[in-house]
C-alpha cells in the first residue's frame, strides 16, 4: 500500500480532527487531489481539499456540534469550509454528473467513490487518501505519477465533452507534473475539440493560461499545443510569431534567478504591435495593469546595447522602465542564447545585463517646476503654462537632470520677459 501519513502536513491535528469528524457515525472523509498528488511527487502541498460521503447539510451540522467554523461556500455544489484557527478545509460531497454542457455541470450527490474519481479530469488528480494516510487509487493515478504521465480518465473526449477548459488543464498540468511526450489520446482529443474553447468565458481560458505561462518551464507544453494547433485558436497572434525564443528566455531565468512571468512569456510568443495586443488584451479580458504591462512593452523605444549611461537615462525618464526592462529581458534572452557560439552576443549579453540592472533600479527624477511655478512668473493659465513647462523639462532632460530648482527658474523668468 502506498501511503502518505508521514507527510508533516497530514499530520496536522486539524486536518486529523476534520477527518475523524466526517468518518465518524457511517460516514467517511478522504484528502483528494492536489495535495495527494504533490505529496507522492515530492512537491509542496498548499490547498488540502476533501472529499466525503455526508451531504453538505450533515457536513455543517456535525462541524457546529463539534465548534468548528462552517462556511457555506457551494452548497449547490456539495462544498463547506471548515476553518480552525483560521485555516481553511474545503469539503465536498461526492459527486455524479447528471447533465454537462462543456462549459459548467448539473451534479447529484453520492456516496460512490469509483463515480466520484471516475468524474475528475486527470488520473493524478483524482487520487484520495484516507484517515490513515493510505492512498487509494481508483483511476490508475499512481501509475501515471510514477511515469509522470497526464493522462485523461477513461475516454478522454468524454471527459473534454463535459467542460472544454480541459483541454488547456491538459497541457497546464503537463508543464508542472509531465514527462516525455504527452498521452497521444489526450493529444488527438485536445486536437479535436479545440475550437471549442471558444465558447469558455475569456476570464476562465487567460486564467488557465496564465497558469499555465507560470510553470518553472512551459516550453514543452506550449510547443505540444502549436503541434496540435490549440495554442493558435486561443492566441492567433502566435502563428506568424512562434515560440522560439521561450527555450533560451527559460534558461536566462534560470541563470539569472528571475522568477516565472507569465506576462514575459506571453510576451516572448506575441508580436510588440499595439493594436494587436490591444485586441489581445480585449478578447483574453485581461486585467487593466497586465494590458497596460503588454502595452508599455510594445510602445517601448528600441535600446541599443552600446549607447551611453547619459542617453540611457534619457530614454528611461520618456519611456518609464517598465517597458524598457521587458525590452532587455527578451533582447538578453535572445542573446544568450546565440552566445555559445558567437563572441559578438556574448559581449552583447553582458552590455545588456548592464542596462538591465540599471533599468530595475532606476528612480525617476522629479522635475523640479510645476504649472504654478509659471502661473506666478506671470502667465495666465491656458495652453502656453504646458508649452512653456514641456519645453524647460525637455531641456533639463536633454542636459542629464543636472539643472536644480533655482537654475531652471532663472531660465523660466528669462523665457516669459
Amino acid at each position: 500500500m502506498t501511503g502518505i501519513a508521514d507527510q508533516a502536513w497530514f499530520r496536522d491535528p486539524a486536518l486529523g480532527r476534520i477527518l475523524a469528524l466526517l468518518s465518524a457515525d457511517g460516514g467517511e472523509g478522504r484528502v483528494v487531489g492536489g495535495a495527494v498528488r504533490n505529496s507522492l511527487m515530492g512537491l509542496p502541498v498548499n490547498d488540502i481539499d476533501i472529499a466525503t460521503t455526508l451531504r453538505p447539510e450533515t457536513v455543517m451540522e456535525r462541524a457546529e456540534a463539534a465548534g468548528i467554523k462552517a462556511v457555506p461556500t457551494g452548497l449547490d455544489h456539495g462544498t463547506v469550509t471548515l476553518v480552525i484557527d483560521g485555516k481553511p478545509f474545503e469539503v465536498t460531497t461526492l459527486r455524479t454528473d447528471v447533465e454537462t454542457d462543456g462549459r459548467r455541470a448539473k451534479v447529484a450527490f453520492s456516496t460512490d467513490w469509483k463515480a466520484d474519481a471516475e468524474r475528475r479530469d486527470l488520473t493524478i488528480n483524482a487520487l484520495y487518501a484516507d484517515a490513515g494516510g493510505e492512498v487509494v487509487d481508483l483511476v490508475g493515478g499512481l501509475a501515471d505519477i510514477e511515469r509522470r504521465n497526464i493522462r485523461f480518465i477513461g475516454d478522454a473526449a468524454m471527459r473534454i465533452a463535459e467542460d472544454h477548459l480541459r483541454i488547456l488543464r491538459f497541457f497546464r498540468f503537463f508543464a508542472y507534473y509531465g514527462s516525455g511526450r504527452p498521452d497521444a489520446e489526450g493529444l488527438k482529443a485536445c486536437s479535436a475539440a479545440r475550437s471549442k474553447l471558444t465558447s469558455l468565458s475569456a476570464e476562465r481560458v487567460w486564467s488557465e493560461l496564465r497558469k499555465l505561462l507560470g510553470a518553472a518551464d512551459p516550453g514543452r507544453a506550449l510547443l505540444w499545443m502549436r503541434q496540435v494547433a490549440v495554442l493558435t485558436e486561443i492566441l492567433p497572434e502566435t502563428e506568424r510569431w512562434g515560440i522560439d525564443a521561450i527555450p533560451s528566455l527559460i534558461t536566462t531565468e534560470k541563470a539569472l534567478g528571475w522568477s516565472p512571468d507569465p506576462l514575459l512569456r506571453l510576451a516572448a510568443i506575441v508580436p510588440p504591435d499595439v493594436a494587436r495586443l490591444e485586441a489581445l488584451a480585449a478578447r483574453l479580458k485581461l486585467s487593466n495593469a497586465e494590458a497596460a504591462t503588454l502595452k508599455a512593452w510594445a510602445m517601448a523605444a528600441p535600446v541599443n546595447d552600446d549607447m551611453s549611461s547619459a542617453a540611457f537615462e534619457r530614454l528611461l525618464y520618456r519611456n518609464g522602465a517598465g517597458g524598457i526592462t521587458t525590452r532587455l529581458k527578451l533582447a538578453l534572452a535572445v542573446a544568450r542564447g546565440k552566445a555559445e557560439s558567437d563572441f559578438d552576443e556574448m559581449a552583447r549579453s553582458a552590455r545588456l545585463i548592464k542596462l538591465l540592472d540599471r533599468a530595475m533600479h532606476w528612480k525617476k527624477p522629479q522635475f523640479p517646476l510645476n504649472g504654478g511655478d509659471v502661473i506666478s512668473a506671470g502667465i495666465a493659465s491656458g495652453p502656453r503654462v504646458g508649452e512653456l513647462l514641456a519645453g524647460l523639462e525637455n531641456q533639463w532632460v536633454e542636459e542629464n537632470f543636472v539643472s536644480d530648482r533655482a537654475a531652471l527658474l532663472a531660465r523660466l523668468q528669462e523665457r516669459v520677459q
